[in-house]
């Protein structure tokens, strides 16, 4: 038996026909003997409907805001369990303060302090389902919080460490994690899997599946998360892993890119000490993120500085520097709001060299115009044009061949090949874990799916070997594929005479 924090948001909570669907989820999932947490967001579009009303009332405190903002997540969650009792399923909401979830006092943006659990683990405990609103959580002294935008997310990962649970899934209205965006590249290709960190720079630079906080919450945690899709229960979705030494390394994994930027440059700097420091330190005060940074200096001692924010930042971003400018003594500012952001990401590039140069020339082939440049171990950024960012993403999509599969080497196909026919003529349920121990990768590459590792675990239960079964499945989570493939046949053909 497993432990899944399952979250469903937006559009898999759009109406109540939807929130039928995804109890009629939750029941089979528990049907398998797992034990499911549910956190939800607010219902598609509800929180900007709320947003809407607050600002027409002339609302501008944020301790208020967010009380109001919260409360769509209370309907979504205490719909959703009432769907799950009028089908049979023991169900019980929790806002975030009830499921114990404290958070600082940054209103609109508070970040997750500290979570007891006890709460929750008292309801699984009696077999209920708990249904936990995401997005929010409370202060110490009583305040309510929300945690952004994308902080359901956040919510279902922490509760995943607090609880310790088996794996966090992330429910969405795509199948998971693509190369790029598929509404931009038809040629867009599902992942099954991604490591942590090319997770965290996709998400940084405008891939909006995940929020950052919650793969960075999962990452620091270790925190098994899956993303799949609510309308698609065949789809394995994208496992998001731990990087290891021997794993294979794509050169480049995917294509961010994020409309929502805007630049801002002061001009006329005088070149001395801690001039970008009093331009740039008043935007942090404001708590205003500040992406990119160029600097470039002139002829006559005098430097221009860029930087891009988010584009709802933009407007408080442009009236600080302006003040900040004059402090300085600067010329002049300049600001654009016609930009974007295009990046290449993949974990393959801290050993491979000529990326940026690939990039580089597939853009100027393209007529495409760089303005800044921002790199990592594992990422490249470029702003340009706002009006030629779908031409570059579609560019470099092809340029890196992303929208191909990766082809198996010979040992991979010569396992596989293997594991199917041991499949197909195992004569029990033991054997067919012992299979599955040394196949599971490959046997997620095919996307089997009469090879399931809870379909397994929950046939083993019936045995009388459930304990070493049980021990067997949760090492093989951490078996992988290595260059002595031959070693591994071997030992799957002992096993099976065995």
């Amino acid at each position: 038996m497993s432990l899944l924090v399952q979250k469903y948001g937006g559009t898999s909570i759009g109406d109540t026909q939807r929130i039928g669907a995804l109890a009629e989820r939750v029941k089979a999932s528990r049907a398998t003997g797992d034990d499911i947490v549910v956190v939800v967001s607010a219902m598609s579009r509800e929180t900007d409907r709320l947003a809407v009303l607050y600002e027409k009332i002339g609302g501008n405190d944020a301790r208020e805001s967010d009380f109001v903002l919260a409360s769509g997540e209370q309907v979504a969650a205490g719909l959703t369990a009432a769907a799950l009792q009028a089908i049979g399923v023991s169900a019980r909401s929790f806002n975030g303060a009830q499921a114990g979830i404290i958070t600082d006092n940054a209103h609109g943006k508070a970040r997750i302090i500290d979570i007891s659990t006890r709460t929750l683990r008292d309801a699984l405990e009696v077999g209920q389902t708990p249904v936990i609103t995401g997005f929010q959580g409370i202060t110490a002294d009583g305040a309510i919080t929300t945690l952004g935008r994308g902080g359901s997310d956040t919510t279902a990962v922490a509760l995943a460490a607090g609880l310790a649970a088996d794996e966090c899934q992330i429910y969405t209205d795509v199948n998971g994690i693509y190369t790029t965006d598929p509404r931009v590249c038809k040629k867009a290709r599902l992942l099954k899997e991604v490591t942590f960190e090319e997770m965290l720079e996709m998400a940084s630079l405008g891939s909006r599946v995940l929020q950052i906080r919650a793969v960075e919450f999962a990452g620091k945690y270790r925190v098994p998360l899956r993303v799949l899709s609510s309308f698609n229960a065949t789809s394995t979705g994208t496992l998001i892993i731990y990087e290891e030494e021997n794993m294979e390394k794509p050169v480049v994994t995917g294509v961010a890119f994020n409309r929502a930027e805007a630049k801002i440059t002061v001009t006329g700097v005088p070149d001395q000490p801690g001039a970008a420091y009093k331009l740039l330190a008043p935007l942090a005060e404001g708590n205003i993120n500040v992406d990119m940074i160029l600097q470039n200096i002139g002829d006559d001692k005098r430097t221009s500085l860029s930087f891009t924010v988010h584009s709802d930042e933009f407007a408080t971003a442009l009236k600080i520097s302006k003040q900040a400018a004059v402090a300085v003594n600067a010329v002049n500012i300049i600001a654009d709001e016609k930009i974007g952001k295009v990046s290449i990401v993949g974990i393959g590039m801290k050993s491979h060299v000529g990326v940026a140069s690939t990039m580089f020339r597939t853009l100027a082939e393209n007529n495409i115009n760089i303005q800044m440049i921002s790199t990592s171990e594992i990422k490249i950024s470029v702003v340009i044009d706002e009006s030629r960012l779908d031409d570059a993403v579609r560019a470099l999509h092809d340029a890196f061949d992303l929208g191909k599969e990766r082809e198996m080497n010979r040992l991979e196909l010569e396992l596989t090949n293997i594991l199917k026919g041991m499949y197909e003529n195992a004569p029990d349920n033991n054997t067919v874990t012992i299979i599955h121990l040394f196949g599971i990768k490959y046997a997620a590459e095919l996307q089997n799916p009469d090879i399931s590792i809870q379909r397994i675990a929950t046939n083993a239960a019936k045995k009388s070997y459930y304990t070493e079964i049980r021990k067997r499945i949760q090492l093989a989570k951490y078996v992988k594929f290595n260059s002595d493939g031959e070693t591994y046949i071997t030992e799957i053909n002992n096993l099976i005479k065995n």
